[in-house]
């Protein structure tokens, strides 16, 4: 089935979409500002208001990572925690039933994306203690996704088990829960992450691979499709900065 690289609108993927469980991945719910270098992270608040109507009145529930229990269902993930996701995202959701989970960098708790400016993009805030759990008293999830943002494959796997095993111990001492699930930070990942990933103690991990997961699916290669605004100028752009794997 040819499909596009990225989620725009329900339509090319309603059948697709019977498949399996489909992840959509999210991360600043604003407007693309002026300038902006790498412009598909942004989501216009209007767009994924269209987006989230659309799934619900499709008669999707919305579910967290690795539920298969063989009804419509579709996951809704936010990677990093911004604040955009709280101030625009949540009353979207509210309106229509739907539950997301956001995967917090544990270490910029409150900060700013400040991997994005080292990568040539744009440092946006992050949402506060405070905010996170707004976030969740609103009926969300919050997973893992590092103390630090790094590039996990590349850096020694003495570290990579510290970002992982200090980024799950942190959240579970600062909120007072089971924190659960995981995303690899870029997508970037490999056999030895995910192993650590699993020795860690989470059910599963999202990774940046496109696709629909089955029962079969490994819980810690979870597929998601980049939701976006639809385009093709950036895509090669976008696509290489993340690490998406085709």
């Amino acid at each position: 089935m040819n499909l596009p690289k990225y989620y725009s609108a329900l339509n090319p993927f309603r059948r697709y979409f019977q498949d399996g469980l489909p992840i959509l991945c999210y991360h600043k719910t604003e407007p693309v500002p002026a300038g902006a270098r790498i412009k598909g992270l942004y989501l216009d608040p209007g767009l994924f208001q269209q987006q989230i109507r659309e799934l619900a009145e499709d008669g999707f529930a919305f579910v967290s990572p690795g539920l298969m229990s063989g009804a419509k269902a579709v996951a809704i993930t936010f990677d990093d925690g911004f604040v955009s996701n709280l101030h625009a995202a949540v009353p979207v959701m509210s309106g229509f039933g739907c539950r997301a989970i956001n995967y917090l960098v544990a270490d910029r708790i409150g900060k700013t994306s400040d991997w994005e400016s080292a990568e040539g993009g744009e440092a946006r805030p992050l949402m506060d203690e405070p905010q996170i759990r707004e976030w969740m008293a609103a009926g969300n999830w919050i997973g893992a996704h590092t103390c630090t943002h790094p590039r996990l494959s590349r850096i020694p796997r003495d570290r990579a088990r510290e970002e992982i095993v200090a980024g799950k111990k942190k959240l579970e001492d600062r909120f007072g829960l089971p924190i659960e699930h995981f995303a690899y930070p870029f997508g970037d990942y490999d056999d030895a992450v995910a192993d650590l990933v699993r020795e860690a103690g989470f059910k599963t991990a999202c990774t940046m691979d496109r696709g629909v997961n089955a029962r079969g699916t490994d819980p810690f290669r979870l597929r998601r499709w980049t939701a976006r605004y639809a385009t093709r100028t950036i895509g090669a752009l976008f696509q290489r900065w993340l690490g998406i794997r085709s």
